[in-house]
């Protein structure tokens, strides 16, 4: 921070209305959520089939989902690098150009029919989770402790009307790509990118004052304090160091890797029984509004009964999900379908409340660096969900890795009973 910011800083500050800037921050990120989010929904609909018809084969075609995933993984550091050394704003912005960027080389990809180029704009495509997951982090800035969990669920919430809106957008998408003489399937990702575009112009002139720089204008420390540079280990390490934040961490580890290892598969189960993509698409639009659609509550009661109860009924919520999804056959939508909402709304109380978790559990300079450690592991241990799903549904059926997901969700249902049985006396998280 340069002397003159330092100096500058204190007096702009005194003359915020910090709750009026928090108030315009949700209102902000929740809109760019929405570009964002639309523009996301799109490409993720179409990129195993654009995958499939480069490559010319369908084993191929998770891949490019998994290179999106693991590349919103890894950009999660350098994102969270920028935002604690510039602020939110610049961070934001960076991801979504990366996106725009994966976006114009996927459809470069599809021209020359290249499954090799489609790859690493996939990996930047991905950039474009980066920016939605970090918004969430960036609403809790200038929230008080009591009310952190709202603001983060209100822009989860936000990214419902992308996940839905998104995919019904793929036809259209389809038949602007051919009038303009590109690939079918180019079109989606054209279209991303200009709504991935408009996000980072949006964020970029409406996100002011930065969230993160006010708060730390703001904060007990003063302006000027030297800030945090931490190392991905070191990161960890400071999550690590509570009680509440291995909670946290491992809330939404645990939750994200669960809920996209059955998720993927579950549209091949439902298709070894016959069903039809209506009913697929039903089936996966009941996820989706478990997911996103509750959000808002789950961050009310984070906040009105405490994180560790929310993440305890999250893991119980999963481990339902799991009983019931596993032991459907392929031809019971209605359970499936049943199961998969539940599997989405145990993935929000987890994501929402461990999310909030770690927030609170590290100090206000080493929050971006937690931040994006926690974004980090979360996305690479659900790459290797998602990866791991497929061998074992084909080697033992979709039951098995139901049963498989309960194990791995079995040590956080057993930290979040422990916290709030033992520690039921720690203030309200």
């Amino acid at each position: 921070m340069s002397e003159r910011q330092q100096h500058v800083r204190p007096a702009a500050v005194a003359g915020l209305d910090k709750a009026l800037v928090q108030r315009r921050t949700v209102r902000v990120l929740s809109a760019s959520q929405v570009l964002g989010g639309v523009g996301i929904g799109i490409g993720i609909a179409v990129g195993g089939l654009l995958a499939e018809q480069i490559a010319g084969t369908e084993a191929v075609a998770g891949l490019a989902q998994t290179v999106a995933v693991v590349g919103s993984a890894l950009i999660a550091v350098p994102v969270s690098r920028i935002m604690s050394r510039s602020g939110r704003r610049p961070g934001l912005v960076a991801a979504y150009a990366l996106a725009v960027l994966g976006c114009v080389i996927v459809v470069a990809a599809a021209v020359v029919s290249s499954f090799v180029l489609m790859l690493p704009g996939m990996f930047l495509f991905g950039a474009g989770t980066t920016a939605g997951l970090q918004a969430r982090f960036a609403a809790t800035d200038l929230a008080t402790a009591a009310q952190r969990g709202r603001a983060l669920s209100m822009v989860v919430w936000a990214t419902t009307v992308g996940a839905v809106l998104g995919p019904n957008l793929s036809g259209p998408a389809g038949d602007l790509a051919t009038v303009l003489g590109l690939p079918l399937l180019a079109g989606p990702f054209l279209v991303a990118a200009v709504l991935l575009a408009a996000a980072a112009l949006f964020v970029s002139v409406m996100l002011r004052p930065d969230p993160l720089l006010t708060a730390r204008g703001a904060g007990p420390d003063g302006p000027g304090t030297p800030q945090a540079r931490l190392t991905i280990r070191q990161s960890l390490t400071a999550v690590r160091s509570t009680a509440d934040g291995r909670l946290g961490l491992l809330a939404v580890v645990s939750s994200h890797a669960v809920m996209v290892g059955v998720m993927v598969l579950t549209p091949v189960h439902l298709g070894h029984g016959g069903a039809e993509l209506e009913v697929i698409g039903l089936v996966i639009s009941l996820h989706i509004a478990g997911m996103y659609a509750l959000s808002p509550l789950v961050g009310w009661l984070a906040d009105r009964i405490g994180r560790r109860r929310v993440i305890l009924m999250g893991a119980g919520i999963l481990a339902l999900a799991l009983l019931i999804a596993g032991t459907a056959p392929p031809q019971a939508a209605g359970q499936l379908g049943a199961g998969l909402f539940l599997l989405g709304l145990g993935w929000s109380c987890g994501l929402i409340a461990g999310s909030t978790l770690v927030t609170d559990s590290v100090s206000a300079s080493e929050r971006p660096f937690a931040q994006g450690a926690t974004d980090l592991v979360m996305g690479l241990c659900a790459g290797l969900a998602g990866a791991a799903a497929g061998p074992i549904v084909g080697w033992a059926g979709y039951g098995a890795l139901n049963l498989a997901a309960g194990a791995l969700l079995a040590p956080l249902l057993v930290l979040a009973l422990v916290a709030v049985l033992v520690s039921p006396a720690r203030g309200r998280p």
